[in-house]
């Protein structure tokens, strides 16, 4: 049973008195452990299919499931609850709090959550130092480079310890060096950790750290290229498949 199904995923937006198509019968199936990037020219629909599957907008038509439930129609503090027990995100923009340093801007999902501040510090250092950055946990983010703020953004996706890591654009604001760390991390944890990402971007050699390349264009799938095998690409540790529920 495939960990993402979409089928027949559409979303029309109003601009004025003119409909805008931005996703048109959308069929796409993430399996568990994959990692897949998308691709596609500005205005192709990639943000917005992104934001679909993570249940941060909902689809005009067609049908969203999601660990074996359909989604798309649930109400949105249920969907709420999904992202953030389920799913980790990870933007172009680091959305870092300035005033806090890096643990305490890791620890900010877990306070969503109501786990208690002796845990949240142990697990905010654990993902702080799975993406490198044990030295630095008390450095605020304007004491970071652009490269160690994108980790400890990352840290902050893996701290919930989510099933799916979901990603728009996530090394748009860095140079290729410090894009490339990014990507090394990402496939460590899809490899050894056997994390499902998503990830949309523009950049073809980042889109090449995943198993396989979805290109949209005009709101449409035009064409799926496949890099790896699913034996080359199978995860080290065993998901959980029931999150949703």
């Amino acid at each position: 049973m495939p960990l993402i199904e979409l089928n027949k995923i559409s979303r029309q937006y109003r601009s004025g008195q003119i409909k805008v198509d931005a996703l048109k019968g959308i069929n796409l199936t993430v399996e568990k452990g994959d990692f897949v990037s998308i691709m596609g020219p500005s205005g192709s629909g990639k943000s917005t299919l992104l934001n679909i599957i993570g249940c941060l907008d909902k689809p005009s038509t067609g049908t969203y499931i999601l660990a074996g439930r359909r989604v798309e129609k649930l109400a949105d503090n249920r969907l709420a609850d999904i992202r953030n027990r389920f799913m980790g995100f990870v933007f172009q923009s680091f959305n870092l709090l300035p005033q806090l340093d890096a643990q305490a801007n890791v620890e900010l999902p877990l306070i969503y959550r109501g786990v208690g501040g002796r845990e949240r510090r142990r697990r905010a250092v654990k993902a702080l130092e799975s993406v490198g950055l044990a030295e630095r946990l008390h450095h605020k983010p304007a004491q970071l480079s652009g490269g160690e703020q994108q980790r400890v953004a990352i840290a902050r996706a893996l701290v919930g310890e989510p099933e799916v890591i979901l990603a728009d654009e996530p090394t748009g604001a860095l140079d290729s060096h410090s894009g490339r760390s990014i990507m090394a991390i990402f496939q460590r944890l899809n490899r050894e950790e056997g994390i499902t990402i998503v990830q949309v971007t523009h950049e073809e050699y980042i889109a090449r750290n995943g198993v396989r390349i979805i290109y949209l264009l005009d709101g449409a799938v035009e064409r799926e290229e496949i890099l790896k095998t699913s034996d080359q690409a199978r995860p080290r540790k065993q998901l959980v498949p029931n999150m949703v529920s």
